[in-house]
């Protein structure tokens, strides 16, 4: 077979796959294989083994990024779920109608977010967040959201609300007799106190960082020698390493460790719960389909528990640019200052007990009237722009 045989033959079967992402039945699916003259076999070598797997009506999607041996951290695979076909396409298009919102940028635009439906309803909302002069949603997307409910919202002027003053004790890192530190307690910072996150890998480096929330270093900070430490209740604190990658838009410092202490992927919770990977994007569209919930350990307000709100969320209410890929779960007594930097996460469905799923960053909450969630950046989205994961 020549090259341009293959070629063609590559191209129609990337159109296929593409038609039964979007709810073409199987078993279409294969009659159209058979009838274009593909070998199933072929069709199989070419990516499209996972859909003849799968039930009628069901289509695979990949939820998560998963090690299956926790001392080996860059052999990651994914792992992947059988969703119905109606709801994977419903979903699917409220995303591209979610990034449209946002690549417009309208007057009035102050974010939005995917809310996915049941699996028994193959549905799905886009909830729009809008000032008061903002414009129609309806008139700007026309059709190409037919079929996927907006639920617009008026949002006050979140510039003129400020926090209110709240008291907490700070949680300190109890036994370092191992040479690491866990997620959840407190980190400090040239100007303030923040919560450590589990170990942040880079797979191109081959590093493990010390991670926690960019903001925390305000915003004259040096782009390059700011020392992370780990305040002690008792004691000095204890320099942990200096950031060497600020990201500002994911709100995300890595930290490289330069003593003898590294991060670890555990989190200081009870269970001592340990990090095996991280949920895709589709991964957390899943734990909205099947009403899970997530947790948190911050070093301020602890352990707490709520339900996903939206993902793949843009937020555009404190700065002068948006965030993109953004997770909102909880309600805003579920962070406060301090507690940035800490991580979103659900016990992962197929590991050993304890195990965990990263979801995302928490970086802040709301603070007006009306809405009430945390938001921070969906771990699938550090990797996507910068490489990185838990």
């Amino acid at each position: 077979m020549s090259g341009r045989h293959i070629e063609g033959l590559v191209q129609r079967l990337a159109t296929l796959r593409d038609r039964l992402e979007t709810g073409m039945d199987r078993r279409e699916f294969v009659r159209t294989v058979a009838s274009g003259g593909f070998a199933i076999g072929m069709a199989r070598w070419l990516g499209v083994d996972d859909f003849l797997a799968a039930d009628d009506g069901e289509v695979p999607i990949v939820t998560a990024l998963v090690r299956d041996d926790p001392d080996d951290p860059w052999t990651v695979r994914e792992r992947t779920r059988y969703v119905p076909a109606e709801w994977y396409a419903a979903v699917e298009k409220a995303f591209e109608v979610n990034r449209r919102l946002a690549r417009f940028a309208f007057t009035g635009y102050l974010g939005s977010a995917v809310i996915p439906g049941d699996y028994g309803s193959g549905t799905a909302t886009v909830s729009v967040g809008l000032s008061s002069d903002g414009h129609s949603v309806g008139e700007l997307l026309g059709e190409f959201a037919e079929g996927i409910d907006i639920d617009p919202e008026t949002i006050i002027d979140v510039e003129e609300i400020q926090d209110g003053p709240e008291a907490y004790e700070p949680r300190f890192a109890d036994s370092l007799a191992d040479g690491s530190v866990p997620s959840g307690v407190a980190c400090e910072t040239p100007s303030s106190m923040a919560t450590l996150g589990p170990t942040l890998y880079h797979p191109d480096s081959k590093q493990r960082f010390f991670v926690t929330a960019d903001h925390a270093f305000g915003g004259d900070r040096d782009s390059t020698e700011d020392a992370l430490s780990l305040p002690r209740p008792d004691d000095d604190a204890i320099e942990l390493g200096d950031v060497v990658h600020y990201h500002p838009v994911e709100d995300v410092a890595a930290v490289e460790p330069n003593g003898w202490l590294e991060p670890a992927s555990r989190i200081d919770a009870q269970s001592r719960p340990r990090v095996r990977g991280q949920f895709t994007k589709f991964g957390l569209a899943d734990l909205v389909a099947r009403d899970r919930e997530l947790e948190k350990v911050g070093a301020m307000t602890g352990h707490t528990t709520g339900e996903i709100q939206g993902v793949d969320a843009v937020t555009c209410f404190t700065d002068e640019f948006c965030r993109r890929g953004q997770i909102r779960w909880g309600g805003e007594m579920d962070l406060t200052d301090g507690d940035s930097g800490s991580v979103s996460y659900h016990p992962d469905p197929e590991g050993e007990d304890g195990d965990v799923l990263v979801a995302g960053f928490n970086n802040a909450r709301t603070w007006w009237p009306g809405q009430s969630y945390v938001w921070g950046v969906g771990a699938y989205r550090l990797t996507e722009k910068h490489g990185y994961h838990f």
